[in-house]
């Protein structure tokens, strides 16, 4: 993650802590919706997101958002090991998990460089190398 994207991801998280602190849900939601754009590529910080939308989501008492938050936890890992994440998406339970979103127009420039294809193709090139040496090992040719 290069600086200035992980400094966004940081302030982003700093300012929902803060709304959360202080009772603004909705406030707080918005600024995880950020942080989620910012940090969906990086498992931990990813994860962290949906924590956070989880208790938000508790705090309220919204079964919809706990209900999603949940699934959305899960999925971190399937969609960090595969490199598939939706570019864009806000992370709530009330935008499908699958859906790309435009990105808002202070955050695009921290995300030109990526590309889910590409991550997508180097993710499943590192799992194909994977297998293909395991099966190696385990027939004793390496």
């Amino acid at each position: 993650m290069h600086q200035p994207l992980k400094h966004a991801f940081t302030q982003e998280m700093a300012k929902a802590r803060d709304a959360y602190r202080g009772g603004d849900l909705d406030q707080c939601f918005h600024h995880l919706g950020r942080a989620h754009i910012l940090g969906q590529r990086f498992f931990w910080r990813h994860a962290l997101s949906h924590w956070w939308m989880l208790k938000v989501g508790v705090r309220q008492g919204r079964v919809r958002e706990i209900r999603g938050q949940l699934l959305r936890l899960i999925a971190t890992i399937p969609g960090y090991l595969f490199g598939w994440v939706p570019k864009g998406n806000t992370g709530g339970a009330n935008v499908s998990p699958v859906k790309p979103m435009p990105l808002p127009a202070d955050l695009a420039p921290l995300l030109d460089d990526y590309k889910v294809g590409r991550d997508v193709a180097r993710r499943m090139t590192y799992w194909a190398l994977l297998l293909v040496a395991t099966a190696i090992w385990v027939r004793g040719d390496l």
